[in-house]
């Protein structure tokens, strides 16, 4: 008997192939971009413009990652600022500088540097793209019972977690040409956790912020922005909205 078998494949075979590759590689560019800009679901839709766009009011959200928080900030974009938490003292000791990212146990550091420091500062200059809440809460405590009080300098960002430190000081300096900004954050130390454990636990650290603000004279309810925006993107605050949460202390 003579082998009828066909040689070369069914065409409808062959398409049905060229279409799995095609959408393999589609996932693979979609995958590798998520990890360029930082891990989100994949999507066409709009997303947020640039934190170099300028902010305007109702275009306030904006792109946003850690480890490359663009301009404004000094001393970026020229150098990066620190991993970590670094204190400087600065104008013959009357302030000392914060500049860096937060991280899990600079609370402790920073709050053990600044009792050493003799004469005690009397104001805390931030220039930080946050970090560790649990890390900002604790330390923002730290600075309120010490009666320091925060400044930003032109040019400086403060977000995510920053804003924390920020209200903590018992006056509050923010210029006009520096920027605070807020978002979403994680607040258990595993996202490997049961669905009901992470938003237990999400709910408590949010209470805990809220409970924080109120206690710094912060309207708690500049949260609702922060609710809003995922963690890739940061909501920029206009200085109307500072001084409408209470950032910025209007003159009695």
């Amino acid at each position: 008997m003579n082998d009828t078998t066909p040689k070369h494949r069914n065409p409808v075979g062959r398409i049905l192939m060229g279409v799995l590759i095609f959408q393999l590689l589609l996932a693979a560019l979609l995958f590798w971009g998520d990890l360029r800009d930082g891990l989100r679901l994949p999507g066409f839709g709009p997303r947020a413009p640039s934190l170099t766009e300028p902010i305007k009011p109702g275009d306030q959200t904006r792109r946003y990652r850690q480890d490359r928080a663009p301009a404004p900030g000094q001393p970026m974009p020229t150098t990066p600022l620190p991993d970590r938490l670094t204190l400087t003292v600065i104008e013959a000791g009357a302030s000392i500088l914060l500049e860096g990212a937060i991280t899990a146990g600079d609370a402790a550091r920073i709050s053990k540097q600044i009792d050493e420091l003799s004469p005690a500062p009397a104001r805390v200059l931030l220039n930080s793209p946050g970090g560790s809440v649990r890390d900002a809460l604790e330390l923002g405590r730290y600075l309120r019972e010490a009666a320091l009080n925060t400044a930003l300098r032109d040019g400086d960002i403060c977000y995510s977690a920053c804003p924390y430190l920020l209200a903590s000081g018992v006056m509050r300096d923010i210029p006009e040409t520096a920027s605070v900004g807020v978002h979403q954050h994680y607040f258990g130390e595993s996202t490997l956790l049961p669905a009901f454990v992470a938003v237990e636990d999400i709910q408590r650290g949010q209470g805990e912020v809220m409970t924080y603000l109120d206690d710094m004279g912060i309207d708690p309810l500049v949260m609702r922005h922060a609710l809003a925006t995922p963690p890739n993107e940061i909501y920029v605050l206009l200085p109307e909205e500072l001084q409408a949460y209470n950032f910025i202390q209007t003159p009695e």
